[in-house]
């Protein structure tokens, strides 16, 4: 194989390293999505990918878009809202926690 080819194997490799690396963080972060959501996730882009020799940015488009449409297939809407509402919760109780620090005594 020529250098030249090389070289540009290696450079969509790391763009779909970087694609999946991006994708799987966006993924992780969305509501309700746990580790079982992300492999199985992860699993269907590399099939898809390997299947029609696509790099996921072509077949899927932006990481994080894709990051949420994928949330919203896997994730049941029930442990989302769930999800959403205890992320609230805790965001408010830190919010107040941070408050409280400043005041004299605490």
């Amino acid at each position: 194989m020529a250098k030249k080819d090389q070289t540009a194997d290696a450079a969509v490799e790391k763009d779909r390293e970087r694609w999946m690396a991006r994708f799987q963080v966006r993924l992780a972060m969305q509501p309700g999505v746990d580790r079982a959501v992300v492999l199985q996730a992860v699993k269907e882009v590399t099939t898809h990918c390997a299947d029609t020799r696509a790099q996921p940015q072509t077949a899927f488009g932006d990481p994080d878009a894709y990051a949420v449409q994928a949330a919203a297939r896997l994730v049941p809407a029930d442990r989302a809202a769930r999800a959403r509402r205890h992320n609230s919760v805790v965001d408010a109780l830190d919010s107040v926690l941070k408050r409280a620090g400043g005041v004299d005594g605490l």
